[in-house]
C-alpha cells in the first residue's frame, strides 16, 4: 500500500514539474500610444473593421492618407515619423457605430511563441450622442520576430 501511494505521489510531482511553464511566461509588452479616438467620416474613409500590423513607411503613409481623407485626423497623432527599423505599428479599427461613446482598449502581452493583442470594445453607458463613429486605437511596439495574434 505504501508503495502505491509513493508511486502516485512521485507521478504527481513529476507531472507538475513541466519545463514548458518557464518557456511560456507571459510578459506585458510596452507600447507607445500614437492615437486613439474615432473617425467621423460616416465610413467615407473606406477603412473596414480590421487589425493591422504595419512594418514599413509606405503602408504607414497610406493608412494616414486614408484616415485623413475626410477629416485631418493625423493632426492629433503623438507622432507621424516612425523608425520602422526599431518599431512596428499596431492599428485597430472597429466597425462603424451608429452612436458615440465607443472606444477600444488594448492590452499587449507576449509569451515565448507570440505577441498577443487583446482588444476590448468599450461600450457607452447611458445616453450616447447620435453620431456615426468608427473607433480606432494605434500604438507602436518594439520590433520582434514573434508573430502577432489579435484577440
Amino acid at each position: 500500500m505504501k508503495k502505491n501511494v509513493l508511486i502516485i505521489l512521485l507521478s504527481i510531482l513529476i507531472l507538475s514539474c513541466n519545463s514548458e511553464d518557464n518557456d511560456s511566461e507571459i510578459v506585458n509588452i510596452e507600447s507607445t500610444l500614437i492615437a486613439k479616438g474615432n473617425l467621423f467620416g460616416n465610413g467615407n474613409e473606406g477603412i473596414i473593421e480590421q487589425n493591422l500590423e504595419i512594418t514599413n513607411q509606405n503602408t504607414w503613409n497610406s493608412l494616414i492618407s486614408q484616415m485623413n481623407s475626410v477629416n485631418n485626423i493625423s493632426d492629433n497623432f503623438s507622432e507621424i515619423n516612425i523608425d520602422f527599423s526599431q518599431y512596428k505599428v499596431i492599428a485597430i479599427f472597429d466597425k462603424i457605430r451608429g452612436n458615440g461613446g465607443h472606444s477600444l482598449e488594448l492590452k499587449i502581452i507576449s509569451n515565448s511563441e507570440n505577441i498577443i493583442v487583446n482588444i476590448t470594445n468599450v461600450v457607452p453607458e447611458g445616453n450616447a450622442t447620435t453620431v456615426i463613429t468608427q473607433p480606432f486605437h494605434i500604438v507602436k511596439i518594439s520590433n520582434s520576430d514573434l508573430p502577432i495574434i489579435f484577440k
